[in-house]
């Protein structure tokens, strides 16, 4: 148990102190407009944003691994659990509060138990296509629903297109000191980003609206403010356990939190290394994130995750541990003591500003171009995946988003790639016919190739495509080779299905080998299956080639 604990610090060398000093520094800079903007978007009050990063931060130091890794407050889960907590309760009230914290403590318990069972193969469940999709679809909903701040006009309730709606009929009433200090934090957060990412350009965002707010007196003008911060310490504490009813409901909503939160650390984690070259153990961060939930969650705040661009921040800036996060931690806390009463002046709108320029990096727009232009058919994925979390309840889209992606994996299983193979001339290789490329092919023999594992799902779609490539046939077939490099796996109904083709075939007078079963697992599972006895003997060859020269009903070897 030992080996878990401030995992992140083993090594530490005193020649690192500064170079954390300063990379904490800048992430506390990145972090605090950040942390106070999303738990805005979480429906929270906005310190509990700074609690859930000092949390978060502290907890992953102790219990994860990366040495660079920023744990807090995040956007991409923010709206999915917000979404779904305003339908059991009132944003801002007791019983939401409760529910959040209940939330954070369920999505710790089910990450620590992911860490604790090193399943960290769970984070390759949801495709690239299906991510890109369902976090351009969270983008809208945080543009949309940060669109009334912005404008100054009503915030409108139900469903994203109707409040889209609401927003286009009340344009007219836009306060224009809103806009210009909300579109100002945006135009100022992006301009600083395309100049370089370690110029904290929300803070300065935030900190040139305040100065506005006091000096022009726009509270007067119709500008909303943040208020004064809370500097009261947080006490532990458990929530109150709702009804069974809202239990049942928080319970998937856990689950689909907790699946973004692995996906999301284990792209962190790839992404910056604690050692290049030498992959991290994410079964121990998957540990410190579900650590840093479980401690905002009894702190009265809400479920965290890793932060891609505060880990960016980070590295970026020289940081060489978790002593950099810590930094940042006592940064905040000191910053808070310090300058509380001064966030009386921030105007929401500032806030609405940073969220939309979060969101406009969610989106991904270059990503969805490289899958159009790469990824063929797959971009309709991207597409129904975000119209499932726009056109939907966030949560409920999420979580068909995540089926879409099951559905889409089980079907590239069920209806795998497969062809005829023919001789590249002069030579004793067997390949997939090109167009305008020469190829020959044996008189009365096909060759058959499938890529996939024969299984349940795909046995009768392969065996379908056997009995068709032998139909099409020009001259009467006599022997079917099928080339099974890519079997890497036989289970019991994939096996009896090919048996029954294989029988089907012998009794036409067509005789059936197998080569290149190369899988030592797939030829144990051929013979416990009682493939191999249906072939009969001396039917498995380790080449197409082989094959054919022994077995073919003619002279078959290449000219």
């Amino acid at each position: 148990m030992a080996t878990w604990f401030f995992a992140s610090l083993r090594g530490y060398q005193p020649r690192w102190l500064l170079r954390d000093l300063v990379a904490g520094l800048m992430l506390a800079a990145i972090a605090i407009p950040g942390q106070l903007a999303t738990a805005r978007l979480a429906g929270m009050a906005p310190e509990t944003g700074l609690y859930a990063f000092a949390a978060g931060s502290l907890a992953f130091a102790a219990f994860g691994a990366n040495r660079f890794m920023s744990v807090g407050a995040d956007s991409t889960i923010a709206p999915i659990f917000a979404g779904a907590l305003a339908s059991l309760a009132a944003a801002g009230t007791r019983h939401y509060v409760d529910l959040a914290m209940l939330l954070a403590l369920m999505v710790g318990a089910i990450l620590i138990l992911v860490g604790l069972l090193r399943a960290g193969w769970l984070s390759t469940l949801l495709s690239t296509p299906v991510t890109t999709g369902f976090l351009a679809g969270i983008a809208i909903h945080i543009i949309i629903g940060e669109m009334p701040t912005l404008l100054g006009i009503s915030e409108p309730r139900g469903p994203l297109l109707l409040r889209l709606l609401h927003i286009l009929n009340r344009l007219g009433e836009t306060n224009l000191y809103t806009l210009a200090l909300g579109g100002g934090v945006l135009v100022v957060t992006l301009g600083t980003a395309s100049i370089s990412s370690k110029i904290p350009g929300a803070f300065f965002g935030l900190l040139g609206a305040g100065i506005a707010v006091a000096l022009f007196h726009l509270q007067s003008r119709g500008v909303s403010v943040l208020g004064a911060l809370s500097v009261a310490l947080p006490h532990l504490a458990l929530p109150p356990m709702p009804d069974s009813s809202e239990v049942g409901q928080l319970v998937p909503l856990a689950f689909v939190v907790a699946m973004v939160c692995i996906m999301q650390t284990s792209a962190v984690a790839s992404t910056f290394p604690s050692e290049k070259g030498r992959p991290d153990d994410v079964s121990k961060d998957f540990t410190g994130v579900g650590a840093g939930s479980i401690v905002t969650g009894l702190m009265g705040s809400f479920a965290v995750d890793a932060s891609p661009p505060s880990t960016a921040i980070v590295f970026d800036s020289g940081g060489r541990s978790q002593v950099a996060s810590i930094t940042a931690v006592a940064l905040m806390i000191t910053l808070v003591f310090l300058a509380a009463r001064l966030t009386a002046y921030v105007p929401h709108a500032a806030l609405s500003g940073i969220l939309v320029y979060i969101a406009l990096k969610i989106l991904r727009l270059g990503e969805m171009i490289r899958i159009y232009r790469h990824g063929g058919w797959e971009i309709l994925i991207v597409a129904a995946s975000a119209a499932l979390v726009v056109a939907l309840p966030i949560e409920t889209g999420m979580l068909l988003a995540i089926v879409l992606s099951f559905v889409s994996s089980l079907y590239a299983v069920a209806r795998p790639y497969c062809t005829e193979l023919a001789r590249v001339p002069g030579s004793s290789v067997w390949w997939p016919p090109a167009r305008g490329e020469p190829s020959e092919h044996v008189p009365g023999v096909v060759v058959f190739a499938t890529a996939a594992p024969l299984t349940f799902t795909n046995a009768q779609y392969i065996s379908d495509q056997i009995m068709a490539a032998i139909t099409k046939s020009l001259a009467p077939v006599k022997l079917l080779v099928i080339e099974a490099s890519g079997m890497i796996a036989i289970d019991y109904t994939g096996s009896q299905v090919l048996q029954k083709t294989i029988n089907r075939l012998k009794s036409c007078s067509i005789d059936v080998a197998i080569a290149r079963l190369s899988d030592e697992g797939a030829m144990i599972e051929a013979e416990q299956t009682g493939l191999l006895a249906v072939l009969g003997p001396g039917r498995v060859f380790k080449s197409v080639e082989e094959a054919v020269r022994q077995i073919s009903p003619g002279k078959s070897g290449p000219p």
